[in-house]
Formats: C-alpha cells, structure tokens, sequence
C-alpha cells in the first residue's frame, strides 16, 4: 500500500500531546551536538564493557574452545541485525529509537510489548556494569567482603550497596549533559581501547597450544549445539549490543543520516575483531592447576576460582612478573571499562523511558527537561528501577542471559520494521538504502530468532514471563488514552490480566526461582504452557472485541508476535538447549530449523500486518507539507551496490 497524500489542510491540530508537535516537537528540544566520532565512541563505549572481562571464562565453560566461533556468530548476527537499523534510523532518527519504532509499523500493543522488553534490557545494564566492577574489585581486595568466598553473588550490604554508588555516579554524569558525557566518553573509549589490546599481546606469552588439541577434548569437546549456545547465554551477544547507541543518540547526532550508519559499522567491526582474538589468547593460557579443576572439565570453570576475575587471575597465574604487574592495571580497567559502559546505558536506559514517553505509552512527565536538556524525570526512573535488579540478579553470571534475550527479542523489529516502511513509505528519503532488502531483512529477523532461542528455556521463561506484563500497562493506561477502551474497561482486563498472569507464573514454578528445576510441588509444564498460552490468547482476544475500530487495527497487527513468543517458548523446553537438554525431544539441528522456520513465518505475517499508524501518518504529512523529518545532510550515505542506480532526487524508493 502506497504513503497516503493528504492534503496540507487537513493536517491535525499542533498540540503538545498530539499529532505533529507531540511526535516531532519533543526532539527539537534535544541538543543536537554529537557527530561521527562521538557516535563511534558511544557505540564502542558500550560494546568494550565488562563482556570481554568476563565473557570469555563463561564462554569457555559452554564451549570450550570452539568459544572462537561463538564470538565471530555472535558478532555477524548482531551485524546483520544492525544493518536493518541502518535504513531505518537513516530516515526517521530518533532519540530512544528502538523503542519507538514498533509504533511506528505496528501500533501500541505490538509497540507496547517490545518497548517494554527493550526498557529492562536498557535499565538493567548499568546495573551488570555496576556488579562487574564490583566483582572484579573482590578478586583483588577479597578481605572487603565484597563477594563471599566461592561465590560470584555480590553480598549484603557491602557489594550491593557499592554496586549502588557506582548507579549514583552514572547518575550524575548523566544529568550534566550530553557534552560532557561524549567527551568523558571520548577519552575513556581510548583508554578501553588500549587496555583490552594490550591484555590480548602479554596473555599471548603464556599461551599453549595444548588447550585446542586432544588432551582437552579437542576444539569442541561439549559438541555443536553449545556453541551456539554460548552466543546468547555466557555474555558474547551481551558485548555486541553497544552497537545500538549511535541509534540512541541519533535525535542529538548533528548529521544521523550519514554518521549514525557508519558508527554502526565501524564500532562492531572493531568489536568482533578485537573480542574474537581475546577469546584465543584467553583460552590459549589457561592453567589447570592454578583453576583447581581436572584437565578440560570445561563446564566447571563456571565455578572455578577464576569466576571473579578471569585475565587478572590468568596473568597471576602465568608466572611471570611483567604480566603480574600488568594484571595490577587490569584490576582498574575492570573499574573503568564497566563503568564507562554503565554511564552510557544509563543514558540510554533514560532515552527509552523518553521514547515511550513520547509515544504515549507512559505519561508526559518523563519528557520534563533540566537546563542541559537532559529529561530528567526519565534519569531518575531509570536509576531507581535499575537499582531494583541488585535485589532480584546480584551477579553478572546470573544477570547476563536475561538482558541479552529482552534486547534481541526486540531486534526482531529491525527486519520486520524496514521491509514495513518500504510498503508503507515508499517514497520517503532514505540516504542508506540497504541493497536485497527481502534477503537482508529475513536473515536479519531469524538471526535475531535463533539468538533468543539460544538463550534456553530457563532464562526466556523469565524473559517472556516479565515482557508480556507489560499488556496490563497497555490497558490500563495507553489505550484508554487513546480512545481505544473506556477507561473501566481497561481497567478491569488489566487488573483482570495481572491477577491471573502473576498466578500462573507462581503456580508454573518456574520463574523466581533456584537452581534449573520448577519449584517443588508446582504444575507440569503441559498444564503451564496450556494456562500461558490460553492467557495470551484471551486476553489479545478480549482486547480486540471490546475495542473500537481503531483499537482493533493495533490489536490485529500484533498476531505474529504472540505467534512467534508461543512458538519459540514451545520449543525452548523441549529442544537441545531445554529443561531437559541431556533428554531433548528436538535435538540439535532440528531444533534450531524450525526456530529458523519460525522466524520466518513471524517476519513474513508481521511485515503483511503492518499499517498505516497514526504515527506514521503524521510523519507523511509532515513531509508532504515540505518539513523533513530530519535536517537535510550536505553529503549522503548510499550503501548500495556499484551498478544500482542513484536515487532520484524526489526520493522515490526501489520495489522490494
């Protein structure tokens, strides 16, 4: 279906909740100051965290040495998943952009769900940097009592409450400016850069070949299927994701359209290159006698004494002295690099609360400017529920899959969303125009599946458990302000929705709970996966029936993904990486096919569900009327192929 044409009159009125000014006006307040390499270094920032500190070890204890290949996976997935991005935010740069575009495309319930997962994995990454220094910092001074003995788990009160000052510092550092923290962040992305580099050349002094041959199983001693596993659960997808906040950041860039992609691209190459040969030296220089665990028991390096602080415990180990005294310095980049990590996606965490804000999805006051533009309101929500996670996941091992999964659950959109607008848009401006759009777009949602797949079954019960709440927050709020619902109607089959999803999750056993078993006395899984399903089901049903015909349009274009969340947590329990994965009913590959195929079937029902959104609509006028979205750039992006044609000068877009 082609963008609709109406006519400048009929633009709706300017209004600081509505149409135009409540969708563009809000971005105009932002201080449009950061250009490439302030976006490179945003990017990069986030993506040299605490992963490379800890992911190696993790990936290692899924893997073994075949961890290599997990990282180069990892990194061409999530590349794959960005470059559907690229299109996007080229045309339509937002602030707090990944939570704003399901809108765009799908409406409020669709919009709702995924923004919501997308606000825990932002709210909770300053959170797992915060419990990274920590940790690290317990390795070196274990007589602060940081973390008890044998023990990843930061302890009460002194490692909690330590994780809390780190949360206040990304606070504040925040809540000065934009400016300041991309020129904070400029330096330290140097020092990030150069420390990481550096481990890599002197842990290369001890490294033994011996730890790829036969005497530790070979190069992939656990099998296949964890290598893929090892992508979504021990941190490897969690490093890449930095990669989103060039993004973020896109409504304060002063050229998005041509620096936002190239940021993109440039952050995760570095990436992928610099954690693929981390990966090597780490596992190359292992010593199995300073870990205390029988040569290549691999699983148990989990639980090794290493767990708090893997190349600092590997540089001691080696014997030398100039690596013991490396390993000194390293202890204080495990401060700095998970720190400055943690301060950026407190900035992040705050433009998602101000995305929704803008969508309606929460209420204004997030949107509440300080005087250095900054939304402040939002700041401090998301300090305060970041802060929640320390009781809930106070341990960077524990706290890892759960982000990773919300995050690329709501990647599945970059796909989705770009083949969606070129239906919907086909002739808006788009100055990085992705080449083979159908091809890149499918690869990029069933990458995005397969991950969250990975992720196993008792880590996406939690995930899904948490993300559908969110339905309660639609009802109750966003679509009786939307005329959708009566507000009494909204609030009966949100409270309704509530009472019954927290009893199934409770009765289910699974969630909030220990260990890799159900709570003691709890439903079989066929009796919880019936009552989780049918709940989802009824109450999308529900929704629709008693909706208007507006209403209705977002409830129908949000089929797929209930679709795709029931189908993919059907599969989680019973295939490789399940409850029962040394008893798997699906095994390894077959499992993975049809998560593929479900992937497939969700891209194609999701990009044939989507409509012409109030949003969206508004835009088009906006541009009808000769307002870009964005200010025009004096040069374009053109990524695409030698021999394509240049776009025309009006805009006019290729067929898919």
């Amino acid at each position: 279906m082609a963008a609709v044409t109406e006519p400048a009159q009929e633009r709706p009125a300017t209004t600081p909740e509505g149409s135009v000014a409540g969708y563009e006006a809000t971005d105009l307040k932002l201080k449009k100051t950061m250009g490439l390499t302030q976006l490179t270094a945003l990017s990069l920032g986030a993506i040299i965290g605490s992963g490379w500190l800890f992911a190696v070890l993790g990936a290692d204890a899924t893997a073994g040495p075949a961890s290599l290949f997990s990282w180069l996976i990892g990194g061409i997935c999530v590349l794959f998943i960005a470059f559907t991005y690229m299109e996007i935010s080229s045309m339509i740069p937002r602030t707090g952009a990944l939570s704003r575009y399901p809108q765009l495309t799908h409406g409020g319930y669709t919009g709702m769900v995924l923004a919501w997962a997308y606000l825990l994995s932002a709210v909770t990454v300053p959170t797992i940097e915060a419990e990274a220094s920590v940790t690290y910092l317990s390795n070196k001074f274990p007589d602060l009592g940081l973390i008890p003995p044998n023990s990843t788990v930061l302890s009460w009160p002194k490692g909690i409450m330590l994780g809390y000052g780190f949360m206040i510092f990304f606070f504040f550092l925040n809540f000065v400016g934009i400016k300041l923290l991309s020129e904070v962040n400029r330096w330290v992305v140097l020092w990030k850069l150069v420390i990481p580099t550096l481990t890599f050349i002197f842990v290369f002094f001890a490294f033994r070949s011996s730890n790829y041959g036969s005497a530790v199983g070979g190069i992939a001693p656990l099998g296949a299927s964890p290598i893929f596993g090892a992508v979504a659960t021990s941190g490897i997808v969690f490093s890449f994701l930095g990669f989103r906040q060039a993004l973020e950041y896109a409504g304060e860039a002063r050229n998005p359209q041509r620096d936002v992609p190239r940021a993109t691209i440039i952050s995760v190459g570095i990436g992928i290159v610099l954690y693929t040969l981390l990966q090597i030296a780490f596992t190359g220089a292992i010593r199995w006698g300073s870990l205390g665990v029988k040569v290549g028991d691999w699983s148990a390096l989990g639980s090794s004494k290493w767990a708090t602080g893997p190349f600092y415990s590997e540089l001691h180990s080696a014997g030398l002295g100039f690596l013991a005294a490396f390993a000194a310095l390293l202890i204080w980049d495990a401060v700095i690099s998970p720190a400055g990590t943690g301060y950026v996606y407190m900035g992040t965490a705050t433009r998602t609360f101000y995305g929704m804000s803008v969508q309606r999805l929460f209420p204004p006051g997030l949107r509440v400017m300080n005087r250095f533009s900054i939304p402040w309101t939002s700041l401090i929500a998301a300090t305060f529920v970041g802060g929640l996670f320390f009781v809930r996941q106070p341990s960077w091992y524990n706290l890892v899959g759960f982000i990773s999964s919300t995050t690329v659950l709501t990647y599945i959109m970059g796909g989705a969303g770009l083949m969606a607008l070129r239906r919907l848009a086909p002739t808006w401006r788009r100055p990085v125009r992705l080449p083979y759009p159908w091809v890149l777009s499918a690869i990029s949602f069933i990458a995005a599946t397969e991950i969250v797949y990975w992720s196993g079954f008792s880590v996406l019960v939690e995930v899904m458990t948490f993300v559908f709440i969110s339905i309660v927050l639609y009802l109750i709020y966003y679509a009786p302000a939307k005329g959708f619902l009566s507000t009494n109607q909204g609030l009966t089959l949100g409270l309704g929705f509530l009472v019954a999803w927290v009893w199934i999750a409770a009765k289910g056993g699974w969630v909030l709970r220990s260990g890799t078993l159900p709570v003691k006395g709890s439903w079989t899984f066929g009796t919880y996966f019936t009552a989780f399903a049918v709940a989802l089901i009824i109450i999308t049903m529900a929704t629709w029936l008693l909706s208007n015909e507006e209403g209705r349009k977002h409830i129908q274009s949000s089929w797929w993904l209930i679709f795709f969340s029931i189908s993919l947590f059907l599969l989680s329990y019973y295939g490789s990486l399940g409850a029962k994965a040394s008893n798997a009913t699906v095994h390894f590959p077959w499992d993975y096919l049809i998560a593929g195929g479900i992937g497939l079937i969700s891209f194609l029902w999701a990009v044939r569900s989507a409509f012409e959104t109030e949003e969206l609509r508004e835009l088009h006028i906006a541009l009808s009327e000769g307002r870009p979205l964005a200010p025009v750039p004096e040069m374009e992006t053109a990524w695409k192929p030698l021999h394509q044609a240049p776009t025309p000068p009006d805009g006019g877009a290729t067929t898919a």
